[in-house]
C-alpha cells in the first residue's frame, strides 16, 4: 500500500524547489488514535510529507530515470502541533544533487508559523539495476498521483 502525504503540488521549479500543501482532516484514521481527545498529526507523517516533496523534486532532476531513495535524516525540528482543520504548506529547496543523490532543505508551516523543518539526504538507485527498486516514473505519474502533480490548476482546468 502506497501512503501520498501531500495533496497537490502549488508550486515546482526544476531543479530548485516545490511547494506542497497537505489538509489535515478528522477523517484521517490516524487522528482518531493520536491523541484521544486530542488530535494532532504525528510529526513522523510530517517528516514523510516533507520527504515526499522533496523526493519528488529530487527524481524531477533526472526525469525520474532513477529511484530516489531516502536514505537519513540528519536534522529534524518540531515546533508546534498541527490539528485537524489546519492546511499544512511543504517547502522544499534542493542544496546539492550528485550522481549519489541529494540532499534537500524542507519546512513545513500552517499559515506562517513553522511547524518543522529538515533536511533529508536521498540516494539514487538506477531503477534497471535489478535490485528489486520501484519504478518511480511510474508510481508518480500512474493516476497522476491523484492529481498531485497538477500545479497550480483551477477546478476548471485552467491555469
Amino acid at each position: 500500500m502506497r501512503w501520498i502525504w501531500i495533496d497537490r503540488f502549488v508550486e515546482f521549479e526544476k531543479g530548485s524547489h516545490a511547494k506542497a500543501i497537505k489538509n489535515v482532516s478528522l477523517a484521517e484514521e490516524h487522528l482518531h488514535d493520536h491523541f484521544p481527545g486530542f488530535p494532532v498529526m504525528p510529526g513522523s507523517l510530517m517528516l514523510e510529507g516533507m520527504a515526499q516533496t522533496g523526493g519528488i523534486l529530487l527524481g524531477d532532476v533526472h526525469d525520474f530515470e532513477r529511484a530516489v531513495i531516502l536514505a537519513k535524516v540528519p536534522k529534524v525540528s518540531y515546533h508546534g502541533w498541527v490539528v485537524p482543520g489546519d492546511t499544512l504548506t511543504y517547502s522544499a529547496t534542493l542544496a546539492n544533487v550528485s550522481e549519489e543523490g541529494g540532499l534537500v532543505s524542507c519546512t513545513a508551516h500552517v499559515g506562517e508559523r513553522l511547524v518543522a523543518e529538515a533536511e533529508i539526504v536521498f540516494a539514487h538507485v538506477n531503477a534497471d539495476s535489478g535490485n528489486g527498486a520501484i519504478d518511480q516514473k511510474s508510481f508518480v505519474f500512474s493516476m497522476r498521483l491523484l492529481g498531485v502533480m497538477d500545479v497550480g490548476k483551477a477546478g476548471t482546468g485552467t491555469k
